[in-house]
Order: C-alpha cells, then sequence, then structure tokens
C-alpha cells in the first residue's frame, strides 16, 4: 500500500467514525421518538421550503461560483423551483399516503373477519449521495418523500461543488437539530467512509462506475439501495416527426446546464433522408437561444478542467476517426481563449462505435447523430447496448411509437419531447440495470422510502384455528381437496 493509499485510508476510518456517530444518534432518535406525526413531517417539509425560498440568491451564486458561470434563471428554475414543487406535492398529499392500505384475506378466512392491511412505517436514518451537476434539486427532491415517509436523513454532497455543498451544510445546521439532518462534506475518503455506514436506506445519484462501488460497500451491512444512475439516453426521431419542432426541444434538453444531465439526450437517431434538415434545424434553434455563448449569461460552463478536457478529447477523437464535427458557434467566437470552460454545442454526424463519444455518457453539449433506414434498426441498437435511464420519441406514427415502447426497456420516456417525464411529480423517476435500481418521486418517493408492513389480524370465531391444527382427518382432506385443483 502507497503512502497515500494508507493516509486515504486513516481519512477514510477517521470520518467514517465521526460519520457512524451521527448514525447512532439520529437512529436512538427515530426509536426514542417513533414514527413521527404528519404534522412533524409537514414541519421537516416546511423548513426544506424556507431554506430553498430564503437563501435562493445565495444558492444560486453558490452554484454559479462552483461552475465558475451557471445561469441564474436557470438554478432558480432546476434547483429552486424544480425542488419547491415536489416538496409542496409531498406535503400535501402525505396524509393520504400514510393511511393503511387495505389487502383482500384468503378464502375463507375473510368470511369469518380476518382481516390484512399495509402500514408505511418509517425506515429510519436515510443516507443522501447528492452529485455535482444539480446540487440542490438532487438533495432536496429526495428529502420530499424522507420526510413525507417520516425519516430522517444524512447528507453527502458532491466535493465537485465545495461552495454549494458548505452552504448546504450550515443551511441545514441552521434549520435542523442533527438528529434530523446532518450533512457530512468531503472527497473521495469521506463518500467512502459514507456508503459503509448501517444506514436503514442509502440514495445514491451519480455516476454508474461510482456505484459499483457504493453497492459494493453498502453490501457490508446489507443497506437497501436507490441508486439514481444514467448512460445513454437516446433519441429516435421519426420520419413522420416535424423535424424543426423535433430538433429544437432536443437542443433545449442538450444546451440546458451544458448537457450535464444524467437525462440529457446522449445520441439522436435520424432519418438518412432528413440530416441536413435536422443540422440545420439545431443550428437555428441554438442561435434563437443562445446568439452568443462566451460570455452569454445564459449558459452554462462545464463543472471543471477535468471534464472540459474529457468533452475535448470526446471531439478530438471522433474528428480523428472520420466523424464530421459541426460547432454551433452563432458569433464565431474564439473560445481558446476564456476565463469558463464553455463549450460550444457540437453536432458529431455519422459516429462510429469505436469513438469515445459513443461508450462513454457524454455529459456536455455535444451530440451524436447517427443516421437510419429503418425504426427497427433503431429499436435493435438500442437493445444491444445497455438499459438507459430515458428514451426520447418524436413522431406521429402511433402505431411505430407504440412499437418502440413495447420493444425497449428503459427508465423512463418521454414523447415528443426530452427530459421532461422527470418533470411530473406523479411518475416515478428511477433507472434499470446500469441506469439504476428503485424510483421516487411523489407518492413512488414515499413508498421507496418506507417498510411497508404486512399484519395480518386473525378472525375471532374458534374454528378457524382448529381448521389448521392435528388431528387430521376426513373433514381435512376435504377441505385441502377442495382447494387443490387445477
Amino acid at each position: 500500500m502507497s503512502v497515500a493509499e494508507e493516509n486515504r485510508s486513516e481519512d477514510s476510518a477517521s470520518a467514517g467514525a465521526a460519520i457512524r456517530e451521527i448514525v447512532e444518534r439520529q437512529r436512538a432518535a427515530h426509536i426514542r421518538e417513533g414514527a413521527p406525526s404528519a404534522e412533524r413531517r409537514i414541519e421537516w417539509i416546511d423548513r426544506a421550503i424556507a431554506l430553498l425560498v430564503d437563501n435562493q440568491k445565495e444558492i444560486a451564486e453558490a452554484m454559479a461560483s462552483d461552475f465558475g458561470h451557471r445561469s441564474i434563471e436557470q438554478s432558480l428554475l432546476t434547483d429552486i423551483m424544480g425542488s419547491i414543487g415536489p416538496l409542496k406535492h409531498a406535503k400535501k398529499h402525505l396524509r393520504n399516503w400514510m393511511k393503511p392500505e387495505k389487502r383482500k384475506v384468503m378464502f375463507p378466512l375473510g368470511l369469518f373477519g380476518a382481516k390484512a392491511r399495509i402500514e408505511y412505517q418509517p425506515k429510519g436514518v436515510v443516507g443522501v449521495i447528492s452529485p455535482w451537476n444539480f446540487p440542490i434539486n438532487l438533495t432536496f427532491v429526495p428529502l420530499a418523500g424522507i420526510f413525507a415517509a417520516g425519516n430522517r436523513a444524512i447528507i453527502k454532497p458532491s466535493e465537485f461543488t465545495p461552495a454549494t455543498s458548505e452552504l448546504m451544510a450550515r443551511m441545514f445546521r441552521e434549520a435542523y437539530d442533527e438528529t434530523e439532518v446532518a450533512v457530512v462534506t468531503g472527497g473521495p475518503a469521506v463518500g467512502e467512509a459514507f456508503s459503509r455506514q448501517p444506514f436503514d436506506h442509502l440514495l445514491f445519484t451519480g455516476a454508474t462506475s461510482i456505484a459499483y462501488h457504493v453497492m459494493r460497500a453498502a453490501a457490508e451491512n446489507l443497506v437497501p439501495l436507490t441508486l439514481e444512475l444514467g448512460g445513454k439516453s437516446p433519441v429516435i426521431v421519426s420520419k413522420s416527426a416535424p423535424i424543426e419542432e423535433a430538433a429544437a426541444k432536443i437542443m433545449t434538453g442538450k444546451t440546458m446546464n451544458a448537457g450535464q444531465i444524467c437525462l440529457a439526450p446522449d445520441y439522436v437517431f435520424v432519418p438518412e433522408s432528413k440530416v441536413d434538415a435536422f443540422v440545420d434545424a439545431a443550428q437555428k434553434s441554438v442561435k434563437k437561444m443562445y446568439p452568443t455563448i462566451k460570455d452569454n449569461p445564459d449558459y452554462t460552463s462545464i463543472v471543471n478542467q477535468r471534464h472540459f478536457d474529457r468533452l475535448n478529447s470526446y471531439v478530438d477523437d471522433a474528428r480523428a476517426k472520420g466523424a464530421k464535427i459541426v460547432e454551433i458557434n452563432p458569433a464565431n467566437e474564439d473560445f481558446s481563449q476564456q476565463p469558463h470552460h464553455k463549450i460550444a454545442p457540437t453536432l458529431v454526424l455519422n459516429p462510429t462505435e469505436d469513438m469515445k463519444i459513443m461508450q462513454d455518457e457524454i455529459f456536455g453539449p455535444l451530440l451524436p447523430v447517427k443516421t437510419y433506414k429503418d425504426a427497427d434498426d433503431t429499436i435493435d441498437y438500442i437493445n444491444a447496448n445497455d438499459r438507459p435511464l430515458g428514451l426520447y420519441y418524436f413522431g406521429e406514427d402511433k402505431a411505430e411509437e407504440n412499437k418502440v415502447l413495447t420493444k425497449t426497456t428503459s427508465g423512463g420516456v418521454t414523447v415528443n419531447d426530452v427530459i421532461m417525464h422527470v418533470s411530473m411529480e406523479d411518475l416515478p423517476f428511477g433507472g434499470v440495470g446500469p441506469s439504476g435500481m428503485g424510483a421516487y418521486h411523489g407518492v413512488d418517493g414515499f413508498k421507496e422510502f418506507s417498510h411497508p408492513k404486512a399484519i395480518y389480524t386473525q378472525a375471532k370465531a374458534k374454528m378457524v384455528a382448529e381448521m389448521f391444527r392435528p388431528p387430521y382427518g376426513a373433514a381435512t382432506r376435504k377441505r385441502l381437496a377442495s382447494q387443490i385443483k387445477k
């Protein structure tokens, strides 16, 4: 083991002990106080909403600082407003979600008065590992389900957005007791220690490559997991789709947060005959949204130098391997000299599978454009690769749309737009396979962070108990024969 590895191991052990103490304090409070009332859950939610409303300017400025530049209006839209909506939704509905759910009793026990129900019980202490791309939204939106279910939370925000993470730590510290909500900041050693804690549930939002380590660490304590990952979310533009409308919506989704979105369209299938029209429409739509890019306050920077270099390497690799590169730069600006890490929206035409851009999740404003002759080819390609977090279909052909939906598997789907299904609070949000497991938002979040306790109440009739007791005889055999049949 190297000196660096030894230091990291020591740091992880030290961080682990500190985090474990918080876990134990929260669990002791949960056991001592029991399942919180609806009123207390609503109070927790109200405090979260107040934090967002009262600190909105400081939050947006912290994220802008962390990114080098991040659109203030976008932050207010995606991270402030986008978090308040789910919190208010949970506040409005949690009383109804908390009600016991009646279930049917097996025949003939119900005839004698036996009853069955499910009661949704708080799991206890939920760990939340939130990412850097939407650091506020992907911390506060899960809290809607966590609080509604009656849990306490310990949050590990990303070290890539240190100003925002420190701001969150201060905000939560001022609004909640540490036995209700705690924030743990730090780098990889802290993240590793965090993943090894005996939480009652752990939510990780981030890269699939990191999820392997998180899942392995959580397995040490058999902690149930929700993994919100990503992958290469495809777009199919049907021959029946209005090409300008489709291109405008795709580029809106691809340029929001400079493409640093787990649900961003990762590559697009366009009919062979419509590639030129798509490229032209994409250029027009970007020019309308961003007449300039370099100093445009609406266009977000890449979060750091490492990701900036990674994205540029994808373009260089694709160009070297024969792809046609179309940089959408309406004002013909020079990006070689800039104070931030901005990358112009870039189309990569005719990518091949040996290109890095087709192998990795892009997480930036680069869009590979693949052509096809038959819609079945797009379905075959999608099914030959990992199941994505999102899938997008543009078109007016209902038979083709149905075929795409039934013959592909993805975490979620938006038809005739991109990304929007995540904003529907009454739809579950989650991945499948390499793009994640479990889902939250709305009632699905309440259930994800609850333990559905099965409760059966036996009928009082004496004969019910005697039905299953020896000595067995003719009556028993008759009852068995009545049930063991086709």
